[in-house]
């Protein structure tokens, strides 16, 4: 590669690396706070809290009377019972009826206080699962976001490796221009820097992979124009791991994590659903009461008889003192006429009222009561169940991390002697090869493994701070980058 070609090469690198300086800036908790309020889980998590507290809702309004109210109009056609007077009638009616019912649950063996007190434990379960899932989006949001800070940082060291490598092959250039070199060191330097360069361009790759990640798990268009803000590496705040021991932070965890309370409180929800169920096996008691009154527009028959003044022989005799006397009966004129009973007389002629209490005994319902009292037993059995296997995750989550943060350390410590080293060598290196005494691939030998060595410092302190900030996490401290 000629070196009138390597400079515009570096040019153009240089500017897609600064193409980002006028997106907007985001730090850690303003991607978090984002993703918190626009993750869909959370949404669908918020909208099962509102629904738990519907359901609470609905039941306690159930400890009060119920009152329903009914009325009907219709047209009875041939042979029918009058409703107002429970008479057979040929006549066509226009009838309507009006109803108030109500009724209250005495007595029922706690059952409904104890699904009301389910129903409570269940809405504080929701919302603890809503805590879960931000907690969660949180720590993933976390996880990404030091990805796009490894990435932004290997793009620096590419970009150092690549601005050393153009300086390299500019001085090697000189001299073999002079004659002090043979053409081969510059064409070796030619093809380091080629290899930078393309380092450079797959970090800046990797590094804009990362943040469409990092959109991805905070819900953000793909296409908006987005960089983060960078703190220094080693300005990130961490717990001592010496404050991270597994058998603290498993104990802290199991009483600040949302997980863990979202168990605990569905376990003593089903507890009341138990208690519940067991309710429905004994006899309930209840009231009721009901008022009523109907109309029909139906003509009633009114006789009226008028005494004419003569009498008729009935044929039947009586005896006083000895002697019959035929017994007669007046003679009346009589006259049949129809009337129609006002629409407010009728309803006050026929209100009724009734009032009474109910006693349900279940004897034989299809084993409905009692197979749904041994249901909710098998379902805390299994809520039970699945509170013992998210304890026992948890616990090997904690270790694996505390195991994982040991190692990470381990291999922090052991890469910044690397660096040291190679960063000693390096300069011996350079020094030798400025005055001739070092070939071309020793030299840049040696310079590979000073960058090999920088990646690998970042490397590990990136998945050092990563799984202390993992622990810290469980230990109930959050996720913090500055």
């Amino acid at each position: 590669m000629n070196q009138k070609f390597c400079v515009p090469l570096l040019l153009l690198l240089l500017v897609a690396g600064t193409r980002t300086t006028a997106q907007e800036q985001w730090d850690l908790l303003k991607c978090v706070n984002y993703a918190l309020t626009n993750n869909v889980s959370v949404k669908q998590a918020d909208v099962q809290a509102r629904l738990s507290a519907l359901t609470l809702k609905q039941n306690k309004l159930s400890q009060y009377p119920t009152a329903n109210f009914s009325t009907n109009f219709g047209v009875n056609n041939g042979r029918s019972i009058d409703p107002t007077s429970n008479q057979f009638t040929t006549q066509q009616l226009l009838f309507s009826g009006y109803n108030l019912n109500t009724n209250m649950n005495v007595f029922n063996w706690f059952s409904l206080k104890n699904t009301i007190a389910g129903n409570e434990l269940d809405l504080k379960a929701a919302e603890a699962n809503v805590d879960k899932l931000k907690n969660d989006i949180a720590l993933n949001v976390a996880t990404a976001y030091l990805l796009v800070l490894t990435s932004n940082e290997q793009v620096r060291i590419s970009g150092v490796a690549v601005k050393q490598s153009q300086d390299n092959l500019y001085n090697t250039r000189k001299r073999v221009d002079a004659g002090t070199l043979p053409e081969l060191n510059a064409l070796d330097v030619e093809a380091q820097l080629a290899r930078d360069s393309a380092a450079l361009v797959t970090a800046r790759a990797s590094l804009e992979q990362n943040k469409l990640q990092l959109k991805a798990v905070m819900n953000l268009d793909a296409a908006t124009s987005f960089d983060v803000v960078m703190p220094p590496l080693d300005k990130i705040p961490v717990e001592k791991i010496g404050e991270l021991q597994p058998d603290a932070v498993y104990a802290l965890a199991l009483a600040n994590m949302p997980l863990q309370k979202v168990n605990d409180l569905k376990i003593k929800a089903s507890e009341k659903y138990v208690a519940a169920a067991r309710g429905g096996l004994y006899p309930s008691v209840s009231l009721f009461g009901s008022l009523a009154s109907n109309y029909a527009n139906n003509k009633i028959p009114v006789v009226s008889q008028t005494p004419t003044g003569n009498f008729v022989n009935t044929g039947a005799k009586v005896n006083v003192g000895g002697t019959d006397y035929s017994v007669q009966a007046p003679l009346f004129n009589t006259s049949v006429t129809t009337r129609r009973d006002g629409f407010g007389k009728q309803l006050s002629e026929n209100f009724r009222q009734n009032v009474g209490f109910s006693l349900n005994v279940p004897i034989f319902n299809g084993g409905v009561n009692r197979i749904g009292w041994e249901r909710s037993k098998l379902n805390l059995l299994n809520t039970q169940l699945q509170q013992d296997q998210d304890n026992q995750k948890l616990k090997q989550d904690i270790y694996l991390a505390y195991t994982n943060a040991l190692t990470a350390l381990q291999k922090y410590n052991a890469s910044l002697k690397t660096l040291s080293t190679s960063e000693k060598t390096f300069e011996f290196s350079q020094k030798r090869y400025d005055v001739g005494l070092l070939s071309t691939i020793d030299y840049l030998t040696s310079q590979n493994n000073l960058t090999r060595a920088k990646y690998d410092v970042l490397s590990s302190q990136v998945d050092y701070v990563f799984r202390m900030k993992v622990l810290e996490f469980y230990k109930g401290l959050g996720i913090k980058l500055q």
